[in-house]
């Protein structure tokens, strides 16, 4: 399906100035972003991979209605064990969700980003969610707004949104053709009544585009997320990929399906699967020929708080909040300085980039070597600081002789689970060598005997030599000594069994 290209060049221009690289993943693109764009993505863990290990975001779940159905959604309150799009334990009032966005900025520094992110639609709760906007411009103007929607009332919003300096806005569109949309959205609710199947996804469709088109004419930053689909919409994605861009779109979020059937989803309980990494990295591969990628997204659950890849909500419930004492203007002077520290610590890591970069540039030729992938274990701050048994999840690299880049992160059970049984720790531990399928090695700050023997023998170095190292520093030190010691000339018989399949 063909759709018209709209949209103004100067705002395409700023969109692909990044190049066709993965803007938001790929460090390399950030110095390179026009100013004013730099600006509004550098403290932002979403829209920068940098950004996302140290600044923190936070979801205020104050938008229950849904205007359309998704088959991978089932939108449960009150499950707090659960890590994924839709999943709330309170949901909350304006003028509660503000109370909470103070407490977490005052607490959480780093702070930078609240979202409107459901469990519904933001903008099929438009009363909601523009009271909570307004509240937050007013109280805290130091804090970005972002909103998340499907879209389909997104064109009747923009003004709005507009209206409260919301800079960021992440639409989900998972097709441009009728056809595979309907395998994908039953119905949707539109003027009043239900609409199903190609009809009510040539709707969604219409409604996505108009109001991407308008997002990019006033200069906001659109965000593009994209659930990966196997056998639905994967090679699809590819066409979404390049329309998106052709619209502005500033990056694209391809994302796993989350199918276990516990969830409740259709397709879960159908058995549609997921994608495994692999299938995910050539998809994200792919579309980053045509749109800059992110590779960074955790599928943060709606009431999300905390750095990317954890969540704090339990310590900021309305009870707890109620207790505290917050002082935001003395907040804010704390915040400020946090910020521009961060901010700083960032300029020096991309000049000494830059620097590095200029020495490398030999005349000499150096020796083709193949890439390699791994594994690093990590609580923020860009570095190697984390035991292997506390992990929750790892960030998955791939070093090869033209640098280190962003692949993707992989969760895990937590292998050291105190007094847990034996069993459980068994299960957690094989579990996380199966994770780093494809992994030549995992970097740590420590690991214990029994997992160093475990991975040696799936064919995955541990290495906790780099510990409180930069992790693209570290990870390029290890490719190095493969390189040295001959390690890069044969392929291991477990990746070479992985690129076979």
């Amino acid at each position: 399906m063909q759709l018209t290209v709209l949209g103004q060049e100067e705002n395409k221009a700023e969109a692909s100035s990044c190049a066709s690289g993965s803007c938001g993943s790929d460090n390399e693109q950030m110095s390179h972003l026009p100013d004013e764009i730099r600006e509004k993505v550098q403290n932002h863990p979403c829209y920068s991979e940098e950004a996302h290990h140290y600044f923190a975001r936070m979801h205020v779940a104050v938008a229950p209605a849904c205007n359309i159905q998704c088959h991978y959604c089932n939108r449960k309150y009150d499950c707090s064990n659960e890590s994924r799009p839709g999943v709330v334990s309170e949901l909350l009032t304006p003028e509660e969700a503000i109370m909470k966005t103070k407490a977490v900025a005052a607490n959480i520094p780093q702070m930078t980003v609240l979202g409107i992110a459901g469990p519904g639609d933001p903008l099929a709760n438009p009363e909601r969610t523009f009271q909570t906007f307004r509240g937050l411009s007013e109280q805290t103007p130091d804090i970005k707004l972002c909103v998340s929607t499907n879209g389909l009332a997104l064109p009747e919003a923009v003004d709005e949104l507009a209206k409260h300096n919301i800079d960021h806005v992440t639409i989900t569109i998972n097709c441009v053709d009728p056809a595979v949309g309907a395998k994908i959205y039953p119905w949707i609710y539109w003027n009043n009544k239900r609409i199903y199947g190609e009809k009510a996804a040539k709707i969604l469709i219409k409604q996505q585009q108009k109001g991407l088109e308008m997002l990019v004419e006033r200069g906001i930053l659109v965000k593009v997320n994209s659930v990966m689909i196997p056998g639905v919409n994967d090679e699809h994605l590819k066409e979404v990929s390049r329309i998106v861009k052709e619209k502005g779109a500033f990056l694209h979020n391809v994302m796993p399906l989350i199918s276990e059937a516990e969830h409740g989803t259709f397709y879960g309980i159908m058995g549609q699967r997921g994608p495994e990494p692999e299938e995910l990295q050539d998809l994200q591969d792919s579309c980053a020929g045509d749109m800059n990628m992110m590779r960074h997204c955790r599928q943060c659950r709606a009431d999300a708080v905390g750095l990317l890849g954890e969540d704090r909500g339990e310590e900021f419930t309305m009870d707890k909040i109620a207790a505290m004492d917050i002082d935001y203007d003395s907040a804010m002077k704390k915040r400020a300085v946090i910020h521009a520290g961060i901010l700083e610590e960032l300029e020096e890591k991309d000049a000494k980039r830059k620097r590095l970069a200029g020495l490398s540039a030999k005349p000499e030729v150096v020796k083709e070597t193949r890439p390699v992938l791994m594994a690093v274990a990590t609580s923020g701050g860009g570095l190697i600081n984390q035991h292997f048994g506390h992990a929750t999840e790892f960030l998955v690299y791939e070093a090869s002789a033209n640098g280190v880049r962003f692949i993707s992160h992989r969760k895990v059970d937590q292998y050291c689970i105190g007094n847990d049984t034996c069993g459980e720790k068994e299960s957690a531990l094989s579990g996380s060598i199966r994770a780093l399928k494809g992994c030549e090695a995992v970097l740590c700050s420590k690991i214990g005997f029994e997992p160093w023997s475990l991975l040696e023998e799936a064919g995955i170095q541990p290495n906790g030599e780099h510990a409180m190292e930069s992790i693209e520093e570290a990870v390029m030190a290890v490719y190095e000594e493969m390189r040295v010691d001959g390690r890069l000339d044969e392929v291991p018989e477990a990746v070479a069994e992985l690129a076979g399949a």
